[in-house]
């Protein structure tokens, strides 16, 4: 049989999430934001390639910045992105976030007619579906007729092939139109047209992920217990019911007379910070342990504590762990209730999820000391030529890299200013000083945030 080269494929949203800097004050006190990529499948791909799951995508971005943006990333993350489509017409989705508090996550989505909302059965490729192993869809692509033919295409093929196949309930009201633009955060408003679809599907998969709230209106009931029984009666799918700080349950078979009667993994007893995401970093889990074949238990465990990652984390696919990390943080279990502050944690975060080839650098500094400009003036050359010299540095570093990783510049912002703007995207990583030279007292570099490349550094000079 032949060799499959994905795990599994996500399908469905994909976005830019705008993060409010701003920890506790309102979305509409926002003064800056931190740019990351989002959307449930675009998470969920990249968790399980971080969890060492070959991940694939099917979405679509705008032929603009932000949908550049989500396709490098992407490819930075490991994750195939042979089913990522470019959509000419289309703007790619951006969403607002903020974190106001623990009970308070505020959210603004904007997808009007979004790129990703663009999909069609044309865009689903028969040989992309049978060379994974798995398709999970998430239930916002049910919420419009185009995107509902793309989604069942990739289900028909997938059953068709022998895949196993998911869904993520993946509930948001606003995003079936049963809720306004303002309420981003609402994760549950009582629709028969929404449980109506959702329930004209369930007959599709293998396992089915959702919070209570999410099998109430897949159910039907705001009754949990009847809400599960109601979905067991369209499906054999295990299901599996999140239930925040008390873990998740999985259940196989009959749904039991208690929630208890599940099969559940180990909880973890963290500080919640962010909910945003965390979901998707517990299917990410979740599909890492139903994938290599680990009992519910396992999975379960998994997933527990990936979820337990994203809410203790500024961003969603940041939070995420590498699967070392997960392995490390099972083994070594809670120290700090608030990840973010375990710096033991946090140093195998960065370590294990940085991108590229890092283990050799290779530098060429061209930042100066302010000796260059007083050599310069003596010779009666002007400023702009040390800016021609820094130029003609850059370029020989670009011939010297040749496009190999590892290779970088140390430039400044003042007189290296268009060498600097032209190292932009080049692939070299840049770092820059944060002082102007001999400035006493200390003058800091204006606009210190202006320019990156592939990876930036802000040095003291030299």
């Amino acid at each position: 049989m032949t060799q499959k080269k994905l795990d599994v494929i996500t399908i469905g949203r994909s976005s830019v999430d705008l993060y409010g800097a701003q920890i506790g004050g309102r979305l509409e006190d926002m003064g800056s934001f931190n740019k990351y990529i989002g959307g449930s499948p675009t998470n969920m791909a990249c968790g399980t390639a971080r969890l060492g799951l070959k991940s694939g995508l099917i979405t679509a971005v705008g032929d603009e910045h932000m949908g550049r943006f989500i396709r490098e990333e992407l490819e930075r993350e490991g994750v195939d992105t042979r089913g990522v489509k470019t959509d000419p017409d289309r703007l790619t989705a951006l969403v607002l976030l903020g974190i106001r508090d623990q009970e308070q996550f505020p959210l603004i989505f904007y997808r009007e007619n979004c790129a990703d909302m663009g999909l069609t059965e044309d865009d689903i490729d028969p040989d992309l579906i049978r060379d994974a192993r798995s398709v999970v869809a998430t239930g916002t692509h049910l919420s419009h007729p185009r995107t509902e033919a793309a989604v069942l295409k990739a289900l028909s093929l997938a059953r068709e092939h022998g895949l196993q196949t998911a869904l993520d309930i993946d509930y948001r009201p606003n995003l079936w139109g049963v809720a306004g633009h303002g309420d981003g955060e609402s994760r549950f408003v009582e629709s028969a047209a929404v449980t109506a679809k959702l329930q004209s599907t369930l007959h599709l998969f293998d396992l089915i992920v959702g919070t209570e709230e999410e099998f109430h209106i897949a159910g039907g009931s705001t009754n949990t217990l009847e809400a599960l029984r109601n979905v067991r009666e369209l499906t054999q799918a295990t299901l599996v019911c999140k239930r925040g700080p008390m873990g998740a349950a999985a259940f196989e078979n009959t749904i039991p007379d208690t929630l208890d009667e599940g099969n559940s993994g180990p909880g973890f007893p963290i500080e919640v910070f962010n909910v945003l995401g965390a979901g998707d970093g517990f299917m990410s889990g979740l599909l890492k342990g139903w994938m290599t074949d680990k009992s519910w238990i396992t999975s379960l465990t998994y997933a527990n504590a990936c979820g337990a990652f994203a809410v203790s984390r500024h961003g969603c696919t940041p939070a995420y762990p590498s699967w070392q990390e997960l392995q490390y943080f099972l083994k070594r279990g809670v120290e700090a209730k608030a990840l973010r502050k375990d710096t033991e944690l946090e140093q195998i975060h960065w370590a294990t999820n940085r991108n590229g080839d890092w283990s050799t650098m290779r530098v060429f500094a061209f930042d100066h000391r302010i000796q260059l400009e007083e050599m310069a003036a003596e010779a009666g050359a002007s400023n702009k030529r040390i800016g021609d010299f820094k130029s003609l540095c850059l370029k020989a570093a670009l011939e010297t890299a040749n496009g190999e990783p590892g290779y970088g510049i140390l430039c400044d912002s003042r007189l290296g200013r268009d060498a600097l703007y032209k190292a932009a995207g080049t692939g070299l990583w840049i770092g820059r000083p944060v002082e102007w030279p001999a400035s006493r007292p200390l003058i800091l570099e204006p606009e210190i945030g202006g320019t990156c490349g592939q990876s930036a550094m802000l040095l003291p000079s030299r």
